[in-house]
């Protein structure tokens, strides 16, 4: 027995190592939570699946499951459950690796025949119109894909940018389901992707190379459509086959609705086309949601090249009124011999 200082009164001093024990064994079952809830996006990381709601939504910040993994190790080091403190070291491992770039790298074979910048923008219903229109106007890109762009969008774009931008390819539509393609280098028209959203596409003359252009925006991971995302982005994953089977250039880019951390976008990235992002050194840059970037979100939004470009810089423009970063590229494209 012990007399507490305070009140002069005995105490019994077992029941101090009893509630340490307690608040350990509380410490570990809130470890185990968090470990549990993250090992099961891991193991589907590890499967290469991207499992069922709500997994394919958490995968898209998959990084940022360091943060309660790190807070479950610190309490089972707290706690003393030295088996919990292995499983979430081996968390950490797992997710560090899978944090690092995917996808194929490289130089590609050929001279230098063009150069060719790219500007995509998703202006959330037509709301960051005005403010891409001056972010063109600044950057001079040579091809523009635009996502979200309603009616009242298409018009000012028509109005403003025609003269610069005498070539397009369109999906007309309202709300989020509008999407334009603007050139400098003559098109010619292809069928595009039926989606739920326009997914218009076009083949431009680059300096007398013919280069496959895809705009992408399919349906996002909600969770009462998540097989419709799958497939859209299956459909997005056969426009790059084609274009590698046929050995044409080609350059998907718009808001595709998913990151390297999504096996299905990683499979478009297995036909051989690359992150121009990731080749500027800038990968995993966020690009939505714009209101908490950089500190916090993912890159959803991308231009990916075949093999036979290089890609120089990359830079994500801060626009109002729309809820997605801008993203521009320099890329060289390169000709045979």
């Amino acid at each position: 027995m012990d007399t507490d200082t305070t009140t002069g009164e005995w105490t019994d001093s077992r029941e101090r190592p009893a509630a340490r024990r307690a608040g350990r064994r509380f410490g570990a079952w809130c470890a185990g939570l968090l470990f549990a809830g993250v090992s099961v996006v891991v193991g589907c990381r590890v499967a290469d699946t991207d499992g069922v709601t709500p997994v394919p939504q958490l995968l898209a910040f998959l990084p940022w499951l360091l943060v309660p993994t790190g807070a479950g190790l610190l309490l089972t080091l707290l706690a003393r459950w030295w088996t919990g403190a292995v499983w979430g070291v081996a968390l950490l491992g797992l997710l560090a690796w899978f944090i690092e770039p995917y996808g194929k790298t490289g130089d590609p074979v050929g001279l230098p025949v063009a150069e060719v910048r790219v500007l995509t923008s998703n202006v959330e219903f037509g709301q960051g119109t005005g403010e891409l229109i001056s972010a063109v106007r600044r950057e001079k890109p040579d091809l523009v894909f635009v996502q979200e762009c309603e009616y009242a969008c298409d018009a000012a774009l028509r109005r403003d940018l025609a003269a610069d931008y005498p070539h397009r390819r369109a999906v007309e539509g309202g709300g989020s389901e509008g999407s334009v393609i603007l050139s400098v280098f003559p098109l010619k028209a292809t069928p595009g992707v039926p989606a739920t959203m326009g997914m218009p596409g076009a083949v431009a003359d680059v300096r007398g190379h013919a280069v496959r252009l895809q705009l992408a925006h399919p349906m996002p991971p909600l969770p009462d459509q998540v097989g419709l995302w799958r497939e859209e982005l299956g459909a997005l994953r056969d426009v790059a086959a084609e274009a590698e089977d046929s050995g044409t250039p080609a350059v998907l880019a718009g808001d595709f609705n998913a990151s390297q951390d999504h096996a299905v976008f990683r499979r478009i990235l297995d036909t051989g086309l690359r992150d121009a992002a990731r080749l500027a050194g800038d990968d995993r840059t966020v690009t939505w949601p714009a209101r908490t970037a950089p500190a916090f979100g993912v890159q959803i939004d991308h231009v990916l090249v075949s093999e036979d470009f290089t890609a120089h810089r990359a830079r994500f423009l801060d626009l109002a009124d729309t809820d997605h970063r801008a993203l521009v590229v320099d890329l060289t494209l390169h000709g045979a011999g």
